[in-house]
């Protein structure tokens, strides 16, 4: 059976995958990049560093001789597929695909970080595509957008930004108040299970703001410092926080589906993997009356990997094989 490699080397996280033609997962390799105590991330230098060194040791955990199956490879070179987005970190990853590609004479596809956990969270949730178009939102540390995706002929996915952040976006509210809490970056799952001890009673309701504009974090954020300063429980803010992020979300989706004439939304990026989050949307959005239809990605789905590009590999392969 045929296989196909997918290489995404993001802001945090060094990965590489493998899916057979039926998209089945063979291989799903990350190695988070390394950032010390109290830092709130890193430099494009040093991370491009690190992919550098990552890349060899992921590529040490194939199995022999899985390479000889290998018929297409992609590779996340751009954050989004749109003009001027550009990041050095993703050279690595799509420098490797290439070089790979030639010596091998395979294909080699060119995709944006946003289609790979698009693709990633489509995994299971694929009846999504039998829609004209559906709402997808990308929520994470470098991203916070609502899109509409279609399919686009040439490139499978055709993805158009709608409200967006307008400053912080969720993942960075997450991480500051996470590190100015004393924990670790990426601080998304200490904060996750610090808001799991809050008994629920005493929880800060913080205000949220949403515009025709796009959405505001930095609000919420001045909020929970100044809860911090003044000692309100850590537990309790995380909480708040995390509701703060759920509510906002609501309403963003409501203005967005209001427009767009869908109800149909896909979830993805490292922030939708809360739990706190998703029980929001799920108890707002999913009563009968509302009509609304949420599909998940997988928890491990949801941060940074590169199987959503392994699957583009597939995807792209069959459609230029196709075609002959």
């Amino acid at each position: 059976m045929k296989l196909f490699l997918g290489l995404d080397t993001s802001a945090y996280t060094t990965s590489l995958a493998v899916v057979d033609s039926r998209h089945e997962i063979i291989v799903d390799e990350r190695i988070p990049l390394t950032i010390k105590p109290g830092e709130r991330g890193l430099r494009q230098s040093q991370a491009l560093f690190f992919h550098v060194r990552n890349l060899p040791r992921l590529f040490e955990r194939l199995q022999t001789g899985l390479s000889r199956e290998v018929a297409a490879i992609a590779a996340s070179a751009w954050p989004r597929r749109v003009e001027g987005s550009y990041m050095p970190v993703f050279l690595s990853g799509f420098n490797q695909a290439q070089t790979l590609a030639r010596f091998n004479g395979l294909p080699c596809y060119a995709v944006s970080h946003q289609e790979g956990h698009i693709m990633a969270a489509l995994l299971n949730n694929e009846e999504l595509l039998r829609q004209v178009s559906f709402i997808a939102v990308h929520f994470s540390g470098g991203t916070s957008e609502i899109l509409q995706v279609t399919r686009h002929a040439r490139h499978f996915l055709q993805i158009e930004t709608g409200l967006s952040g307008l400053d912080l976006h969720a993942g960075q509210l997450v991480d500051r108040i996470g590190v100015a809490m004393g924990l670790g970056f990426p601080a998304g799952p200490a904060l996750e299970q610090m808001a799991a001890r809050s008994s629920g009673r005493d929880v800060p309701r913080l205000v949220t703001s949403v515009s025709g504009a796009g959405f505001s974090f930095s609000g919420v954020e001045a909020q929970c410092m100044r809860l911090l300063e003044a000692r309100c429980p850590p537990e309790d803010i995380a909480l708040g926080l995390f509701r703060a992020v759920g509510r906002t979300l609501e309403k963003v989706l409501i203005k967005e589906s209001m427009r767009l004439g869908s109800k149909h939304i896909l979830l993805a990026g490292g922030v939708m993997a809360n739990q706190f989050i998703k029980q929001h949307l799920i108890g707002r959005l999913c009563r009968p009356a509302s009509g609304f239809k949420l599909y998940f990605a997988e928890p491990g789905l949801c941060s940074d990997n590169a199987v959503g590009v392994a699957r583009l590999a597939a995807v792209l392969h069959h459609r230029e094989t196709s075609a002959i």
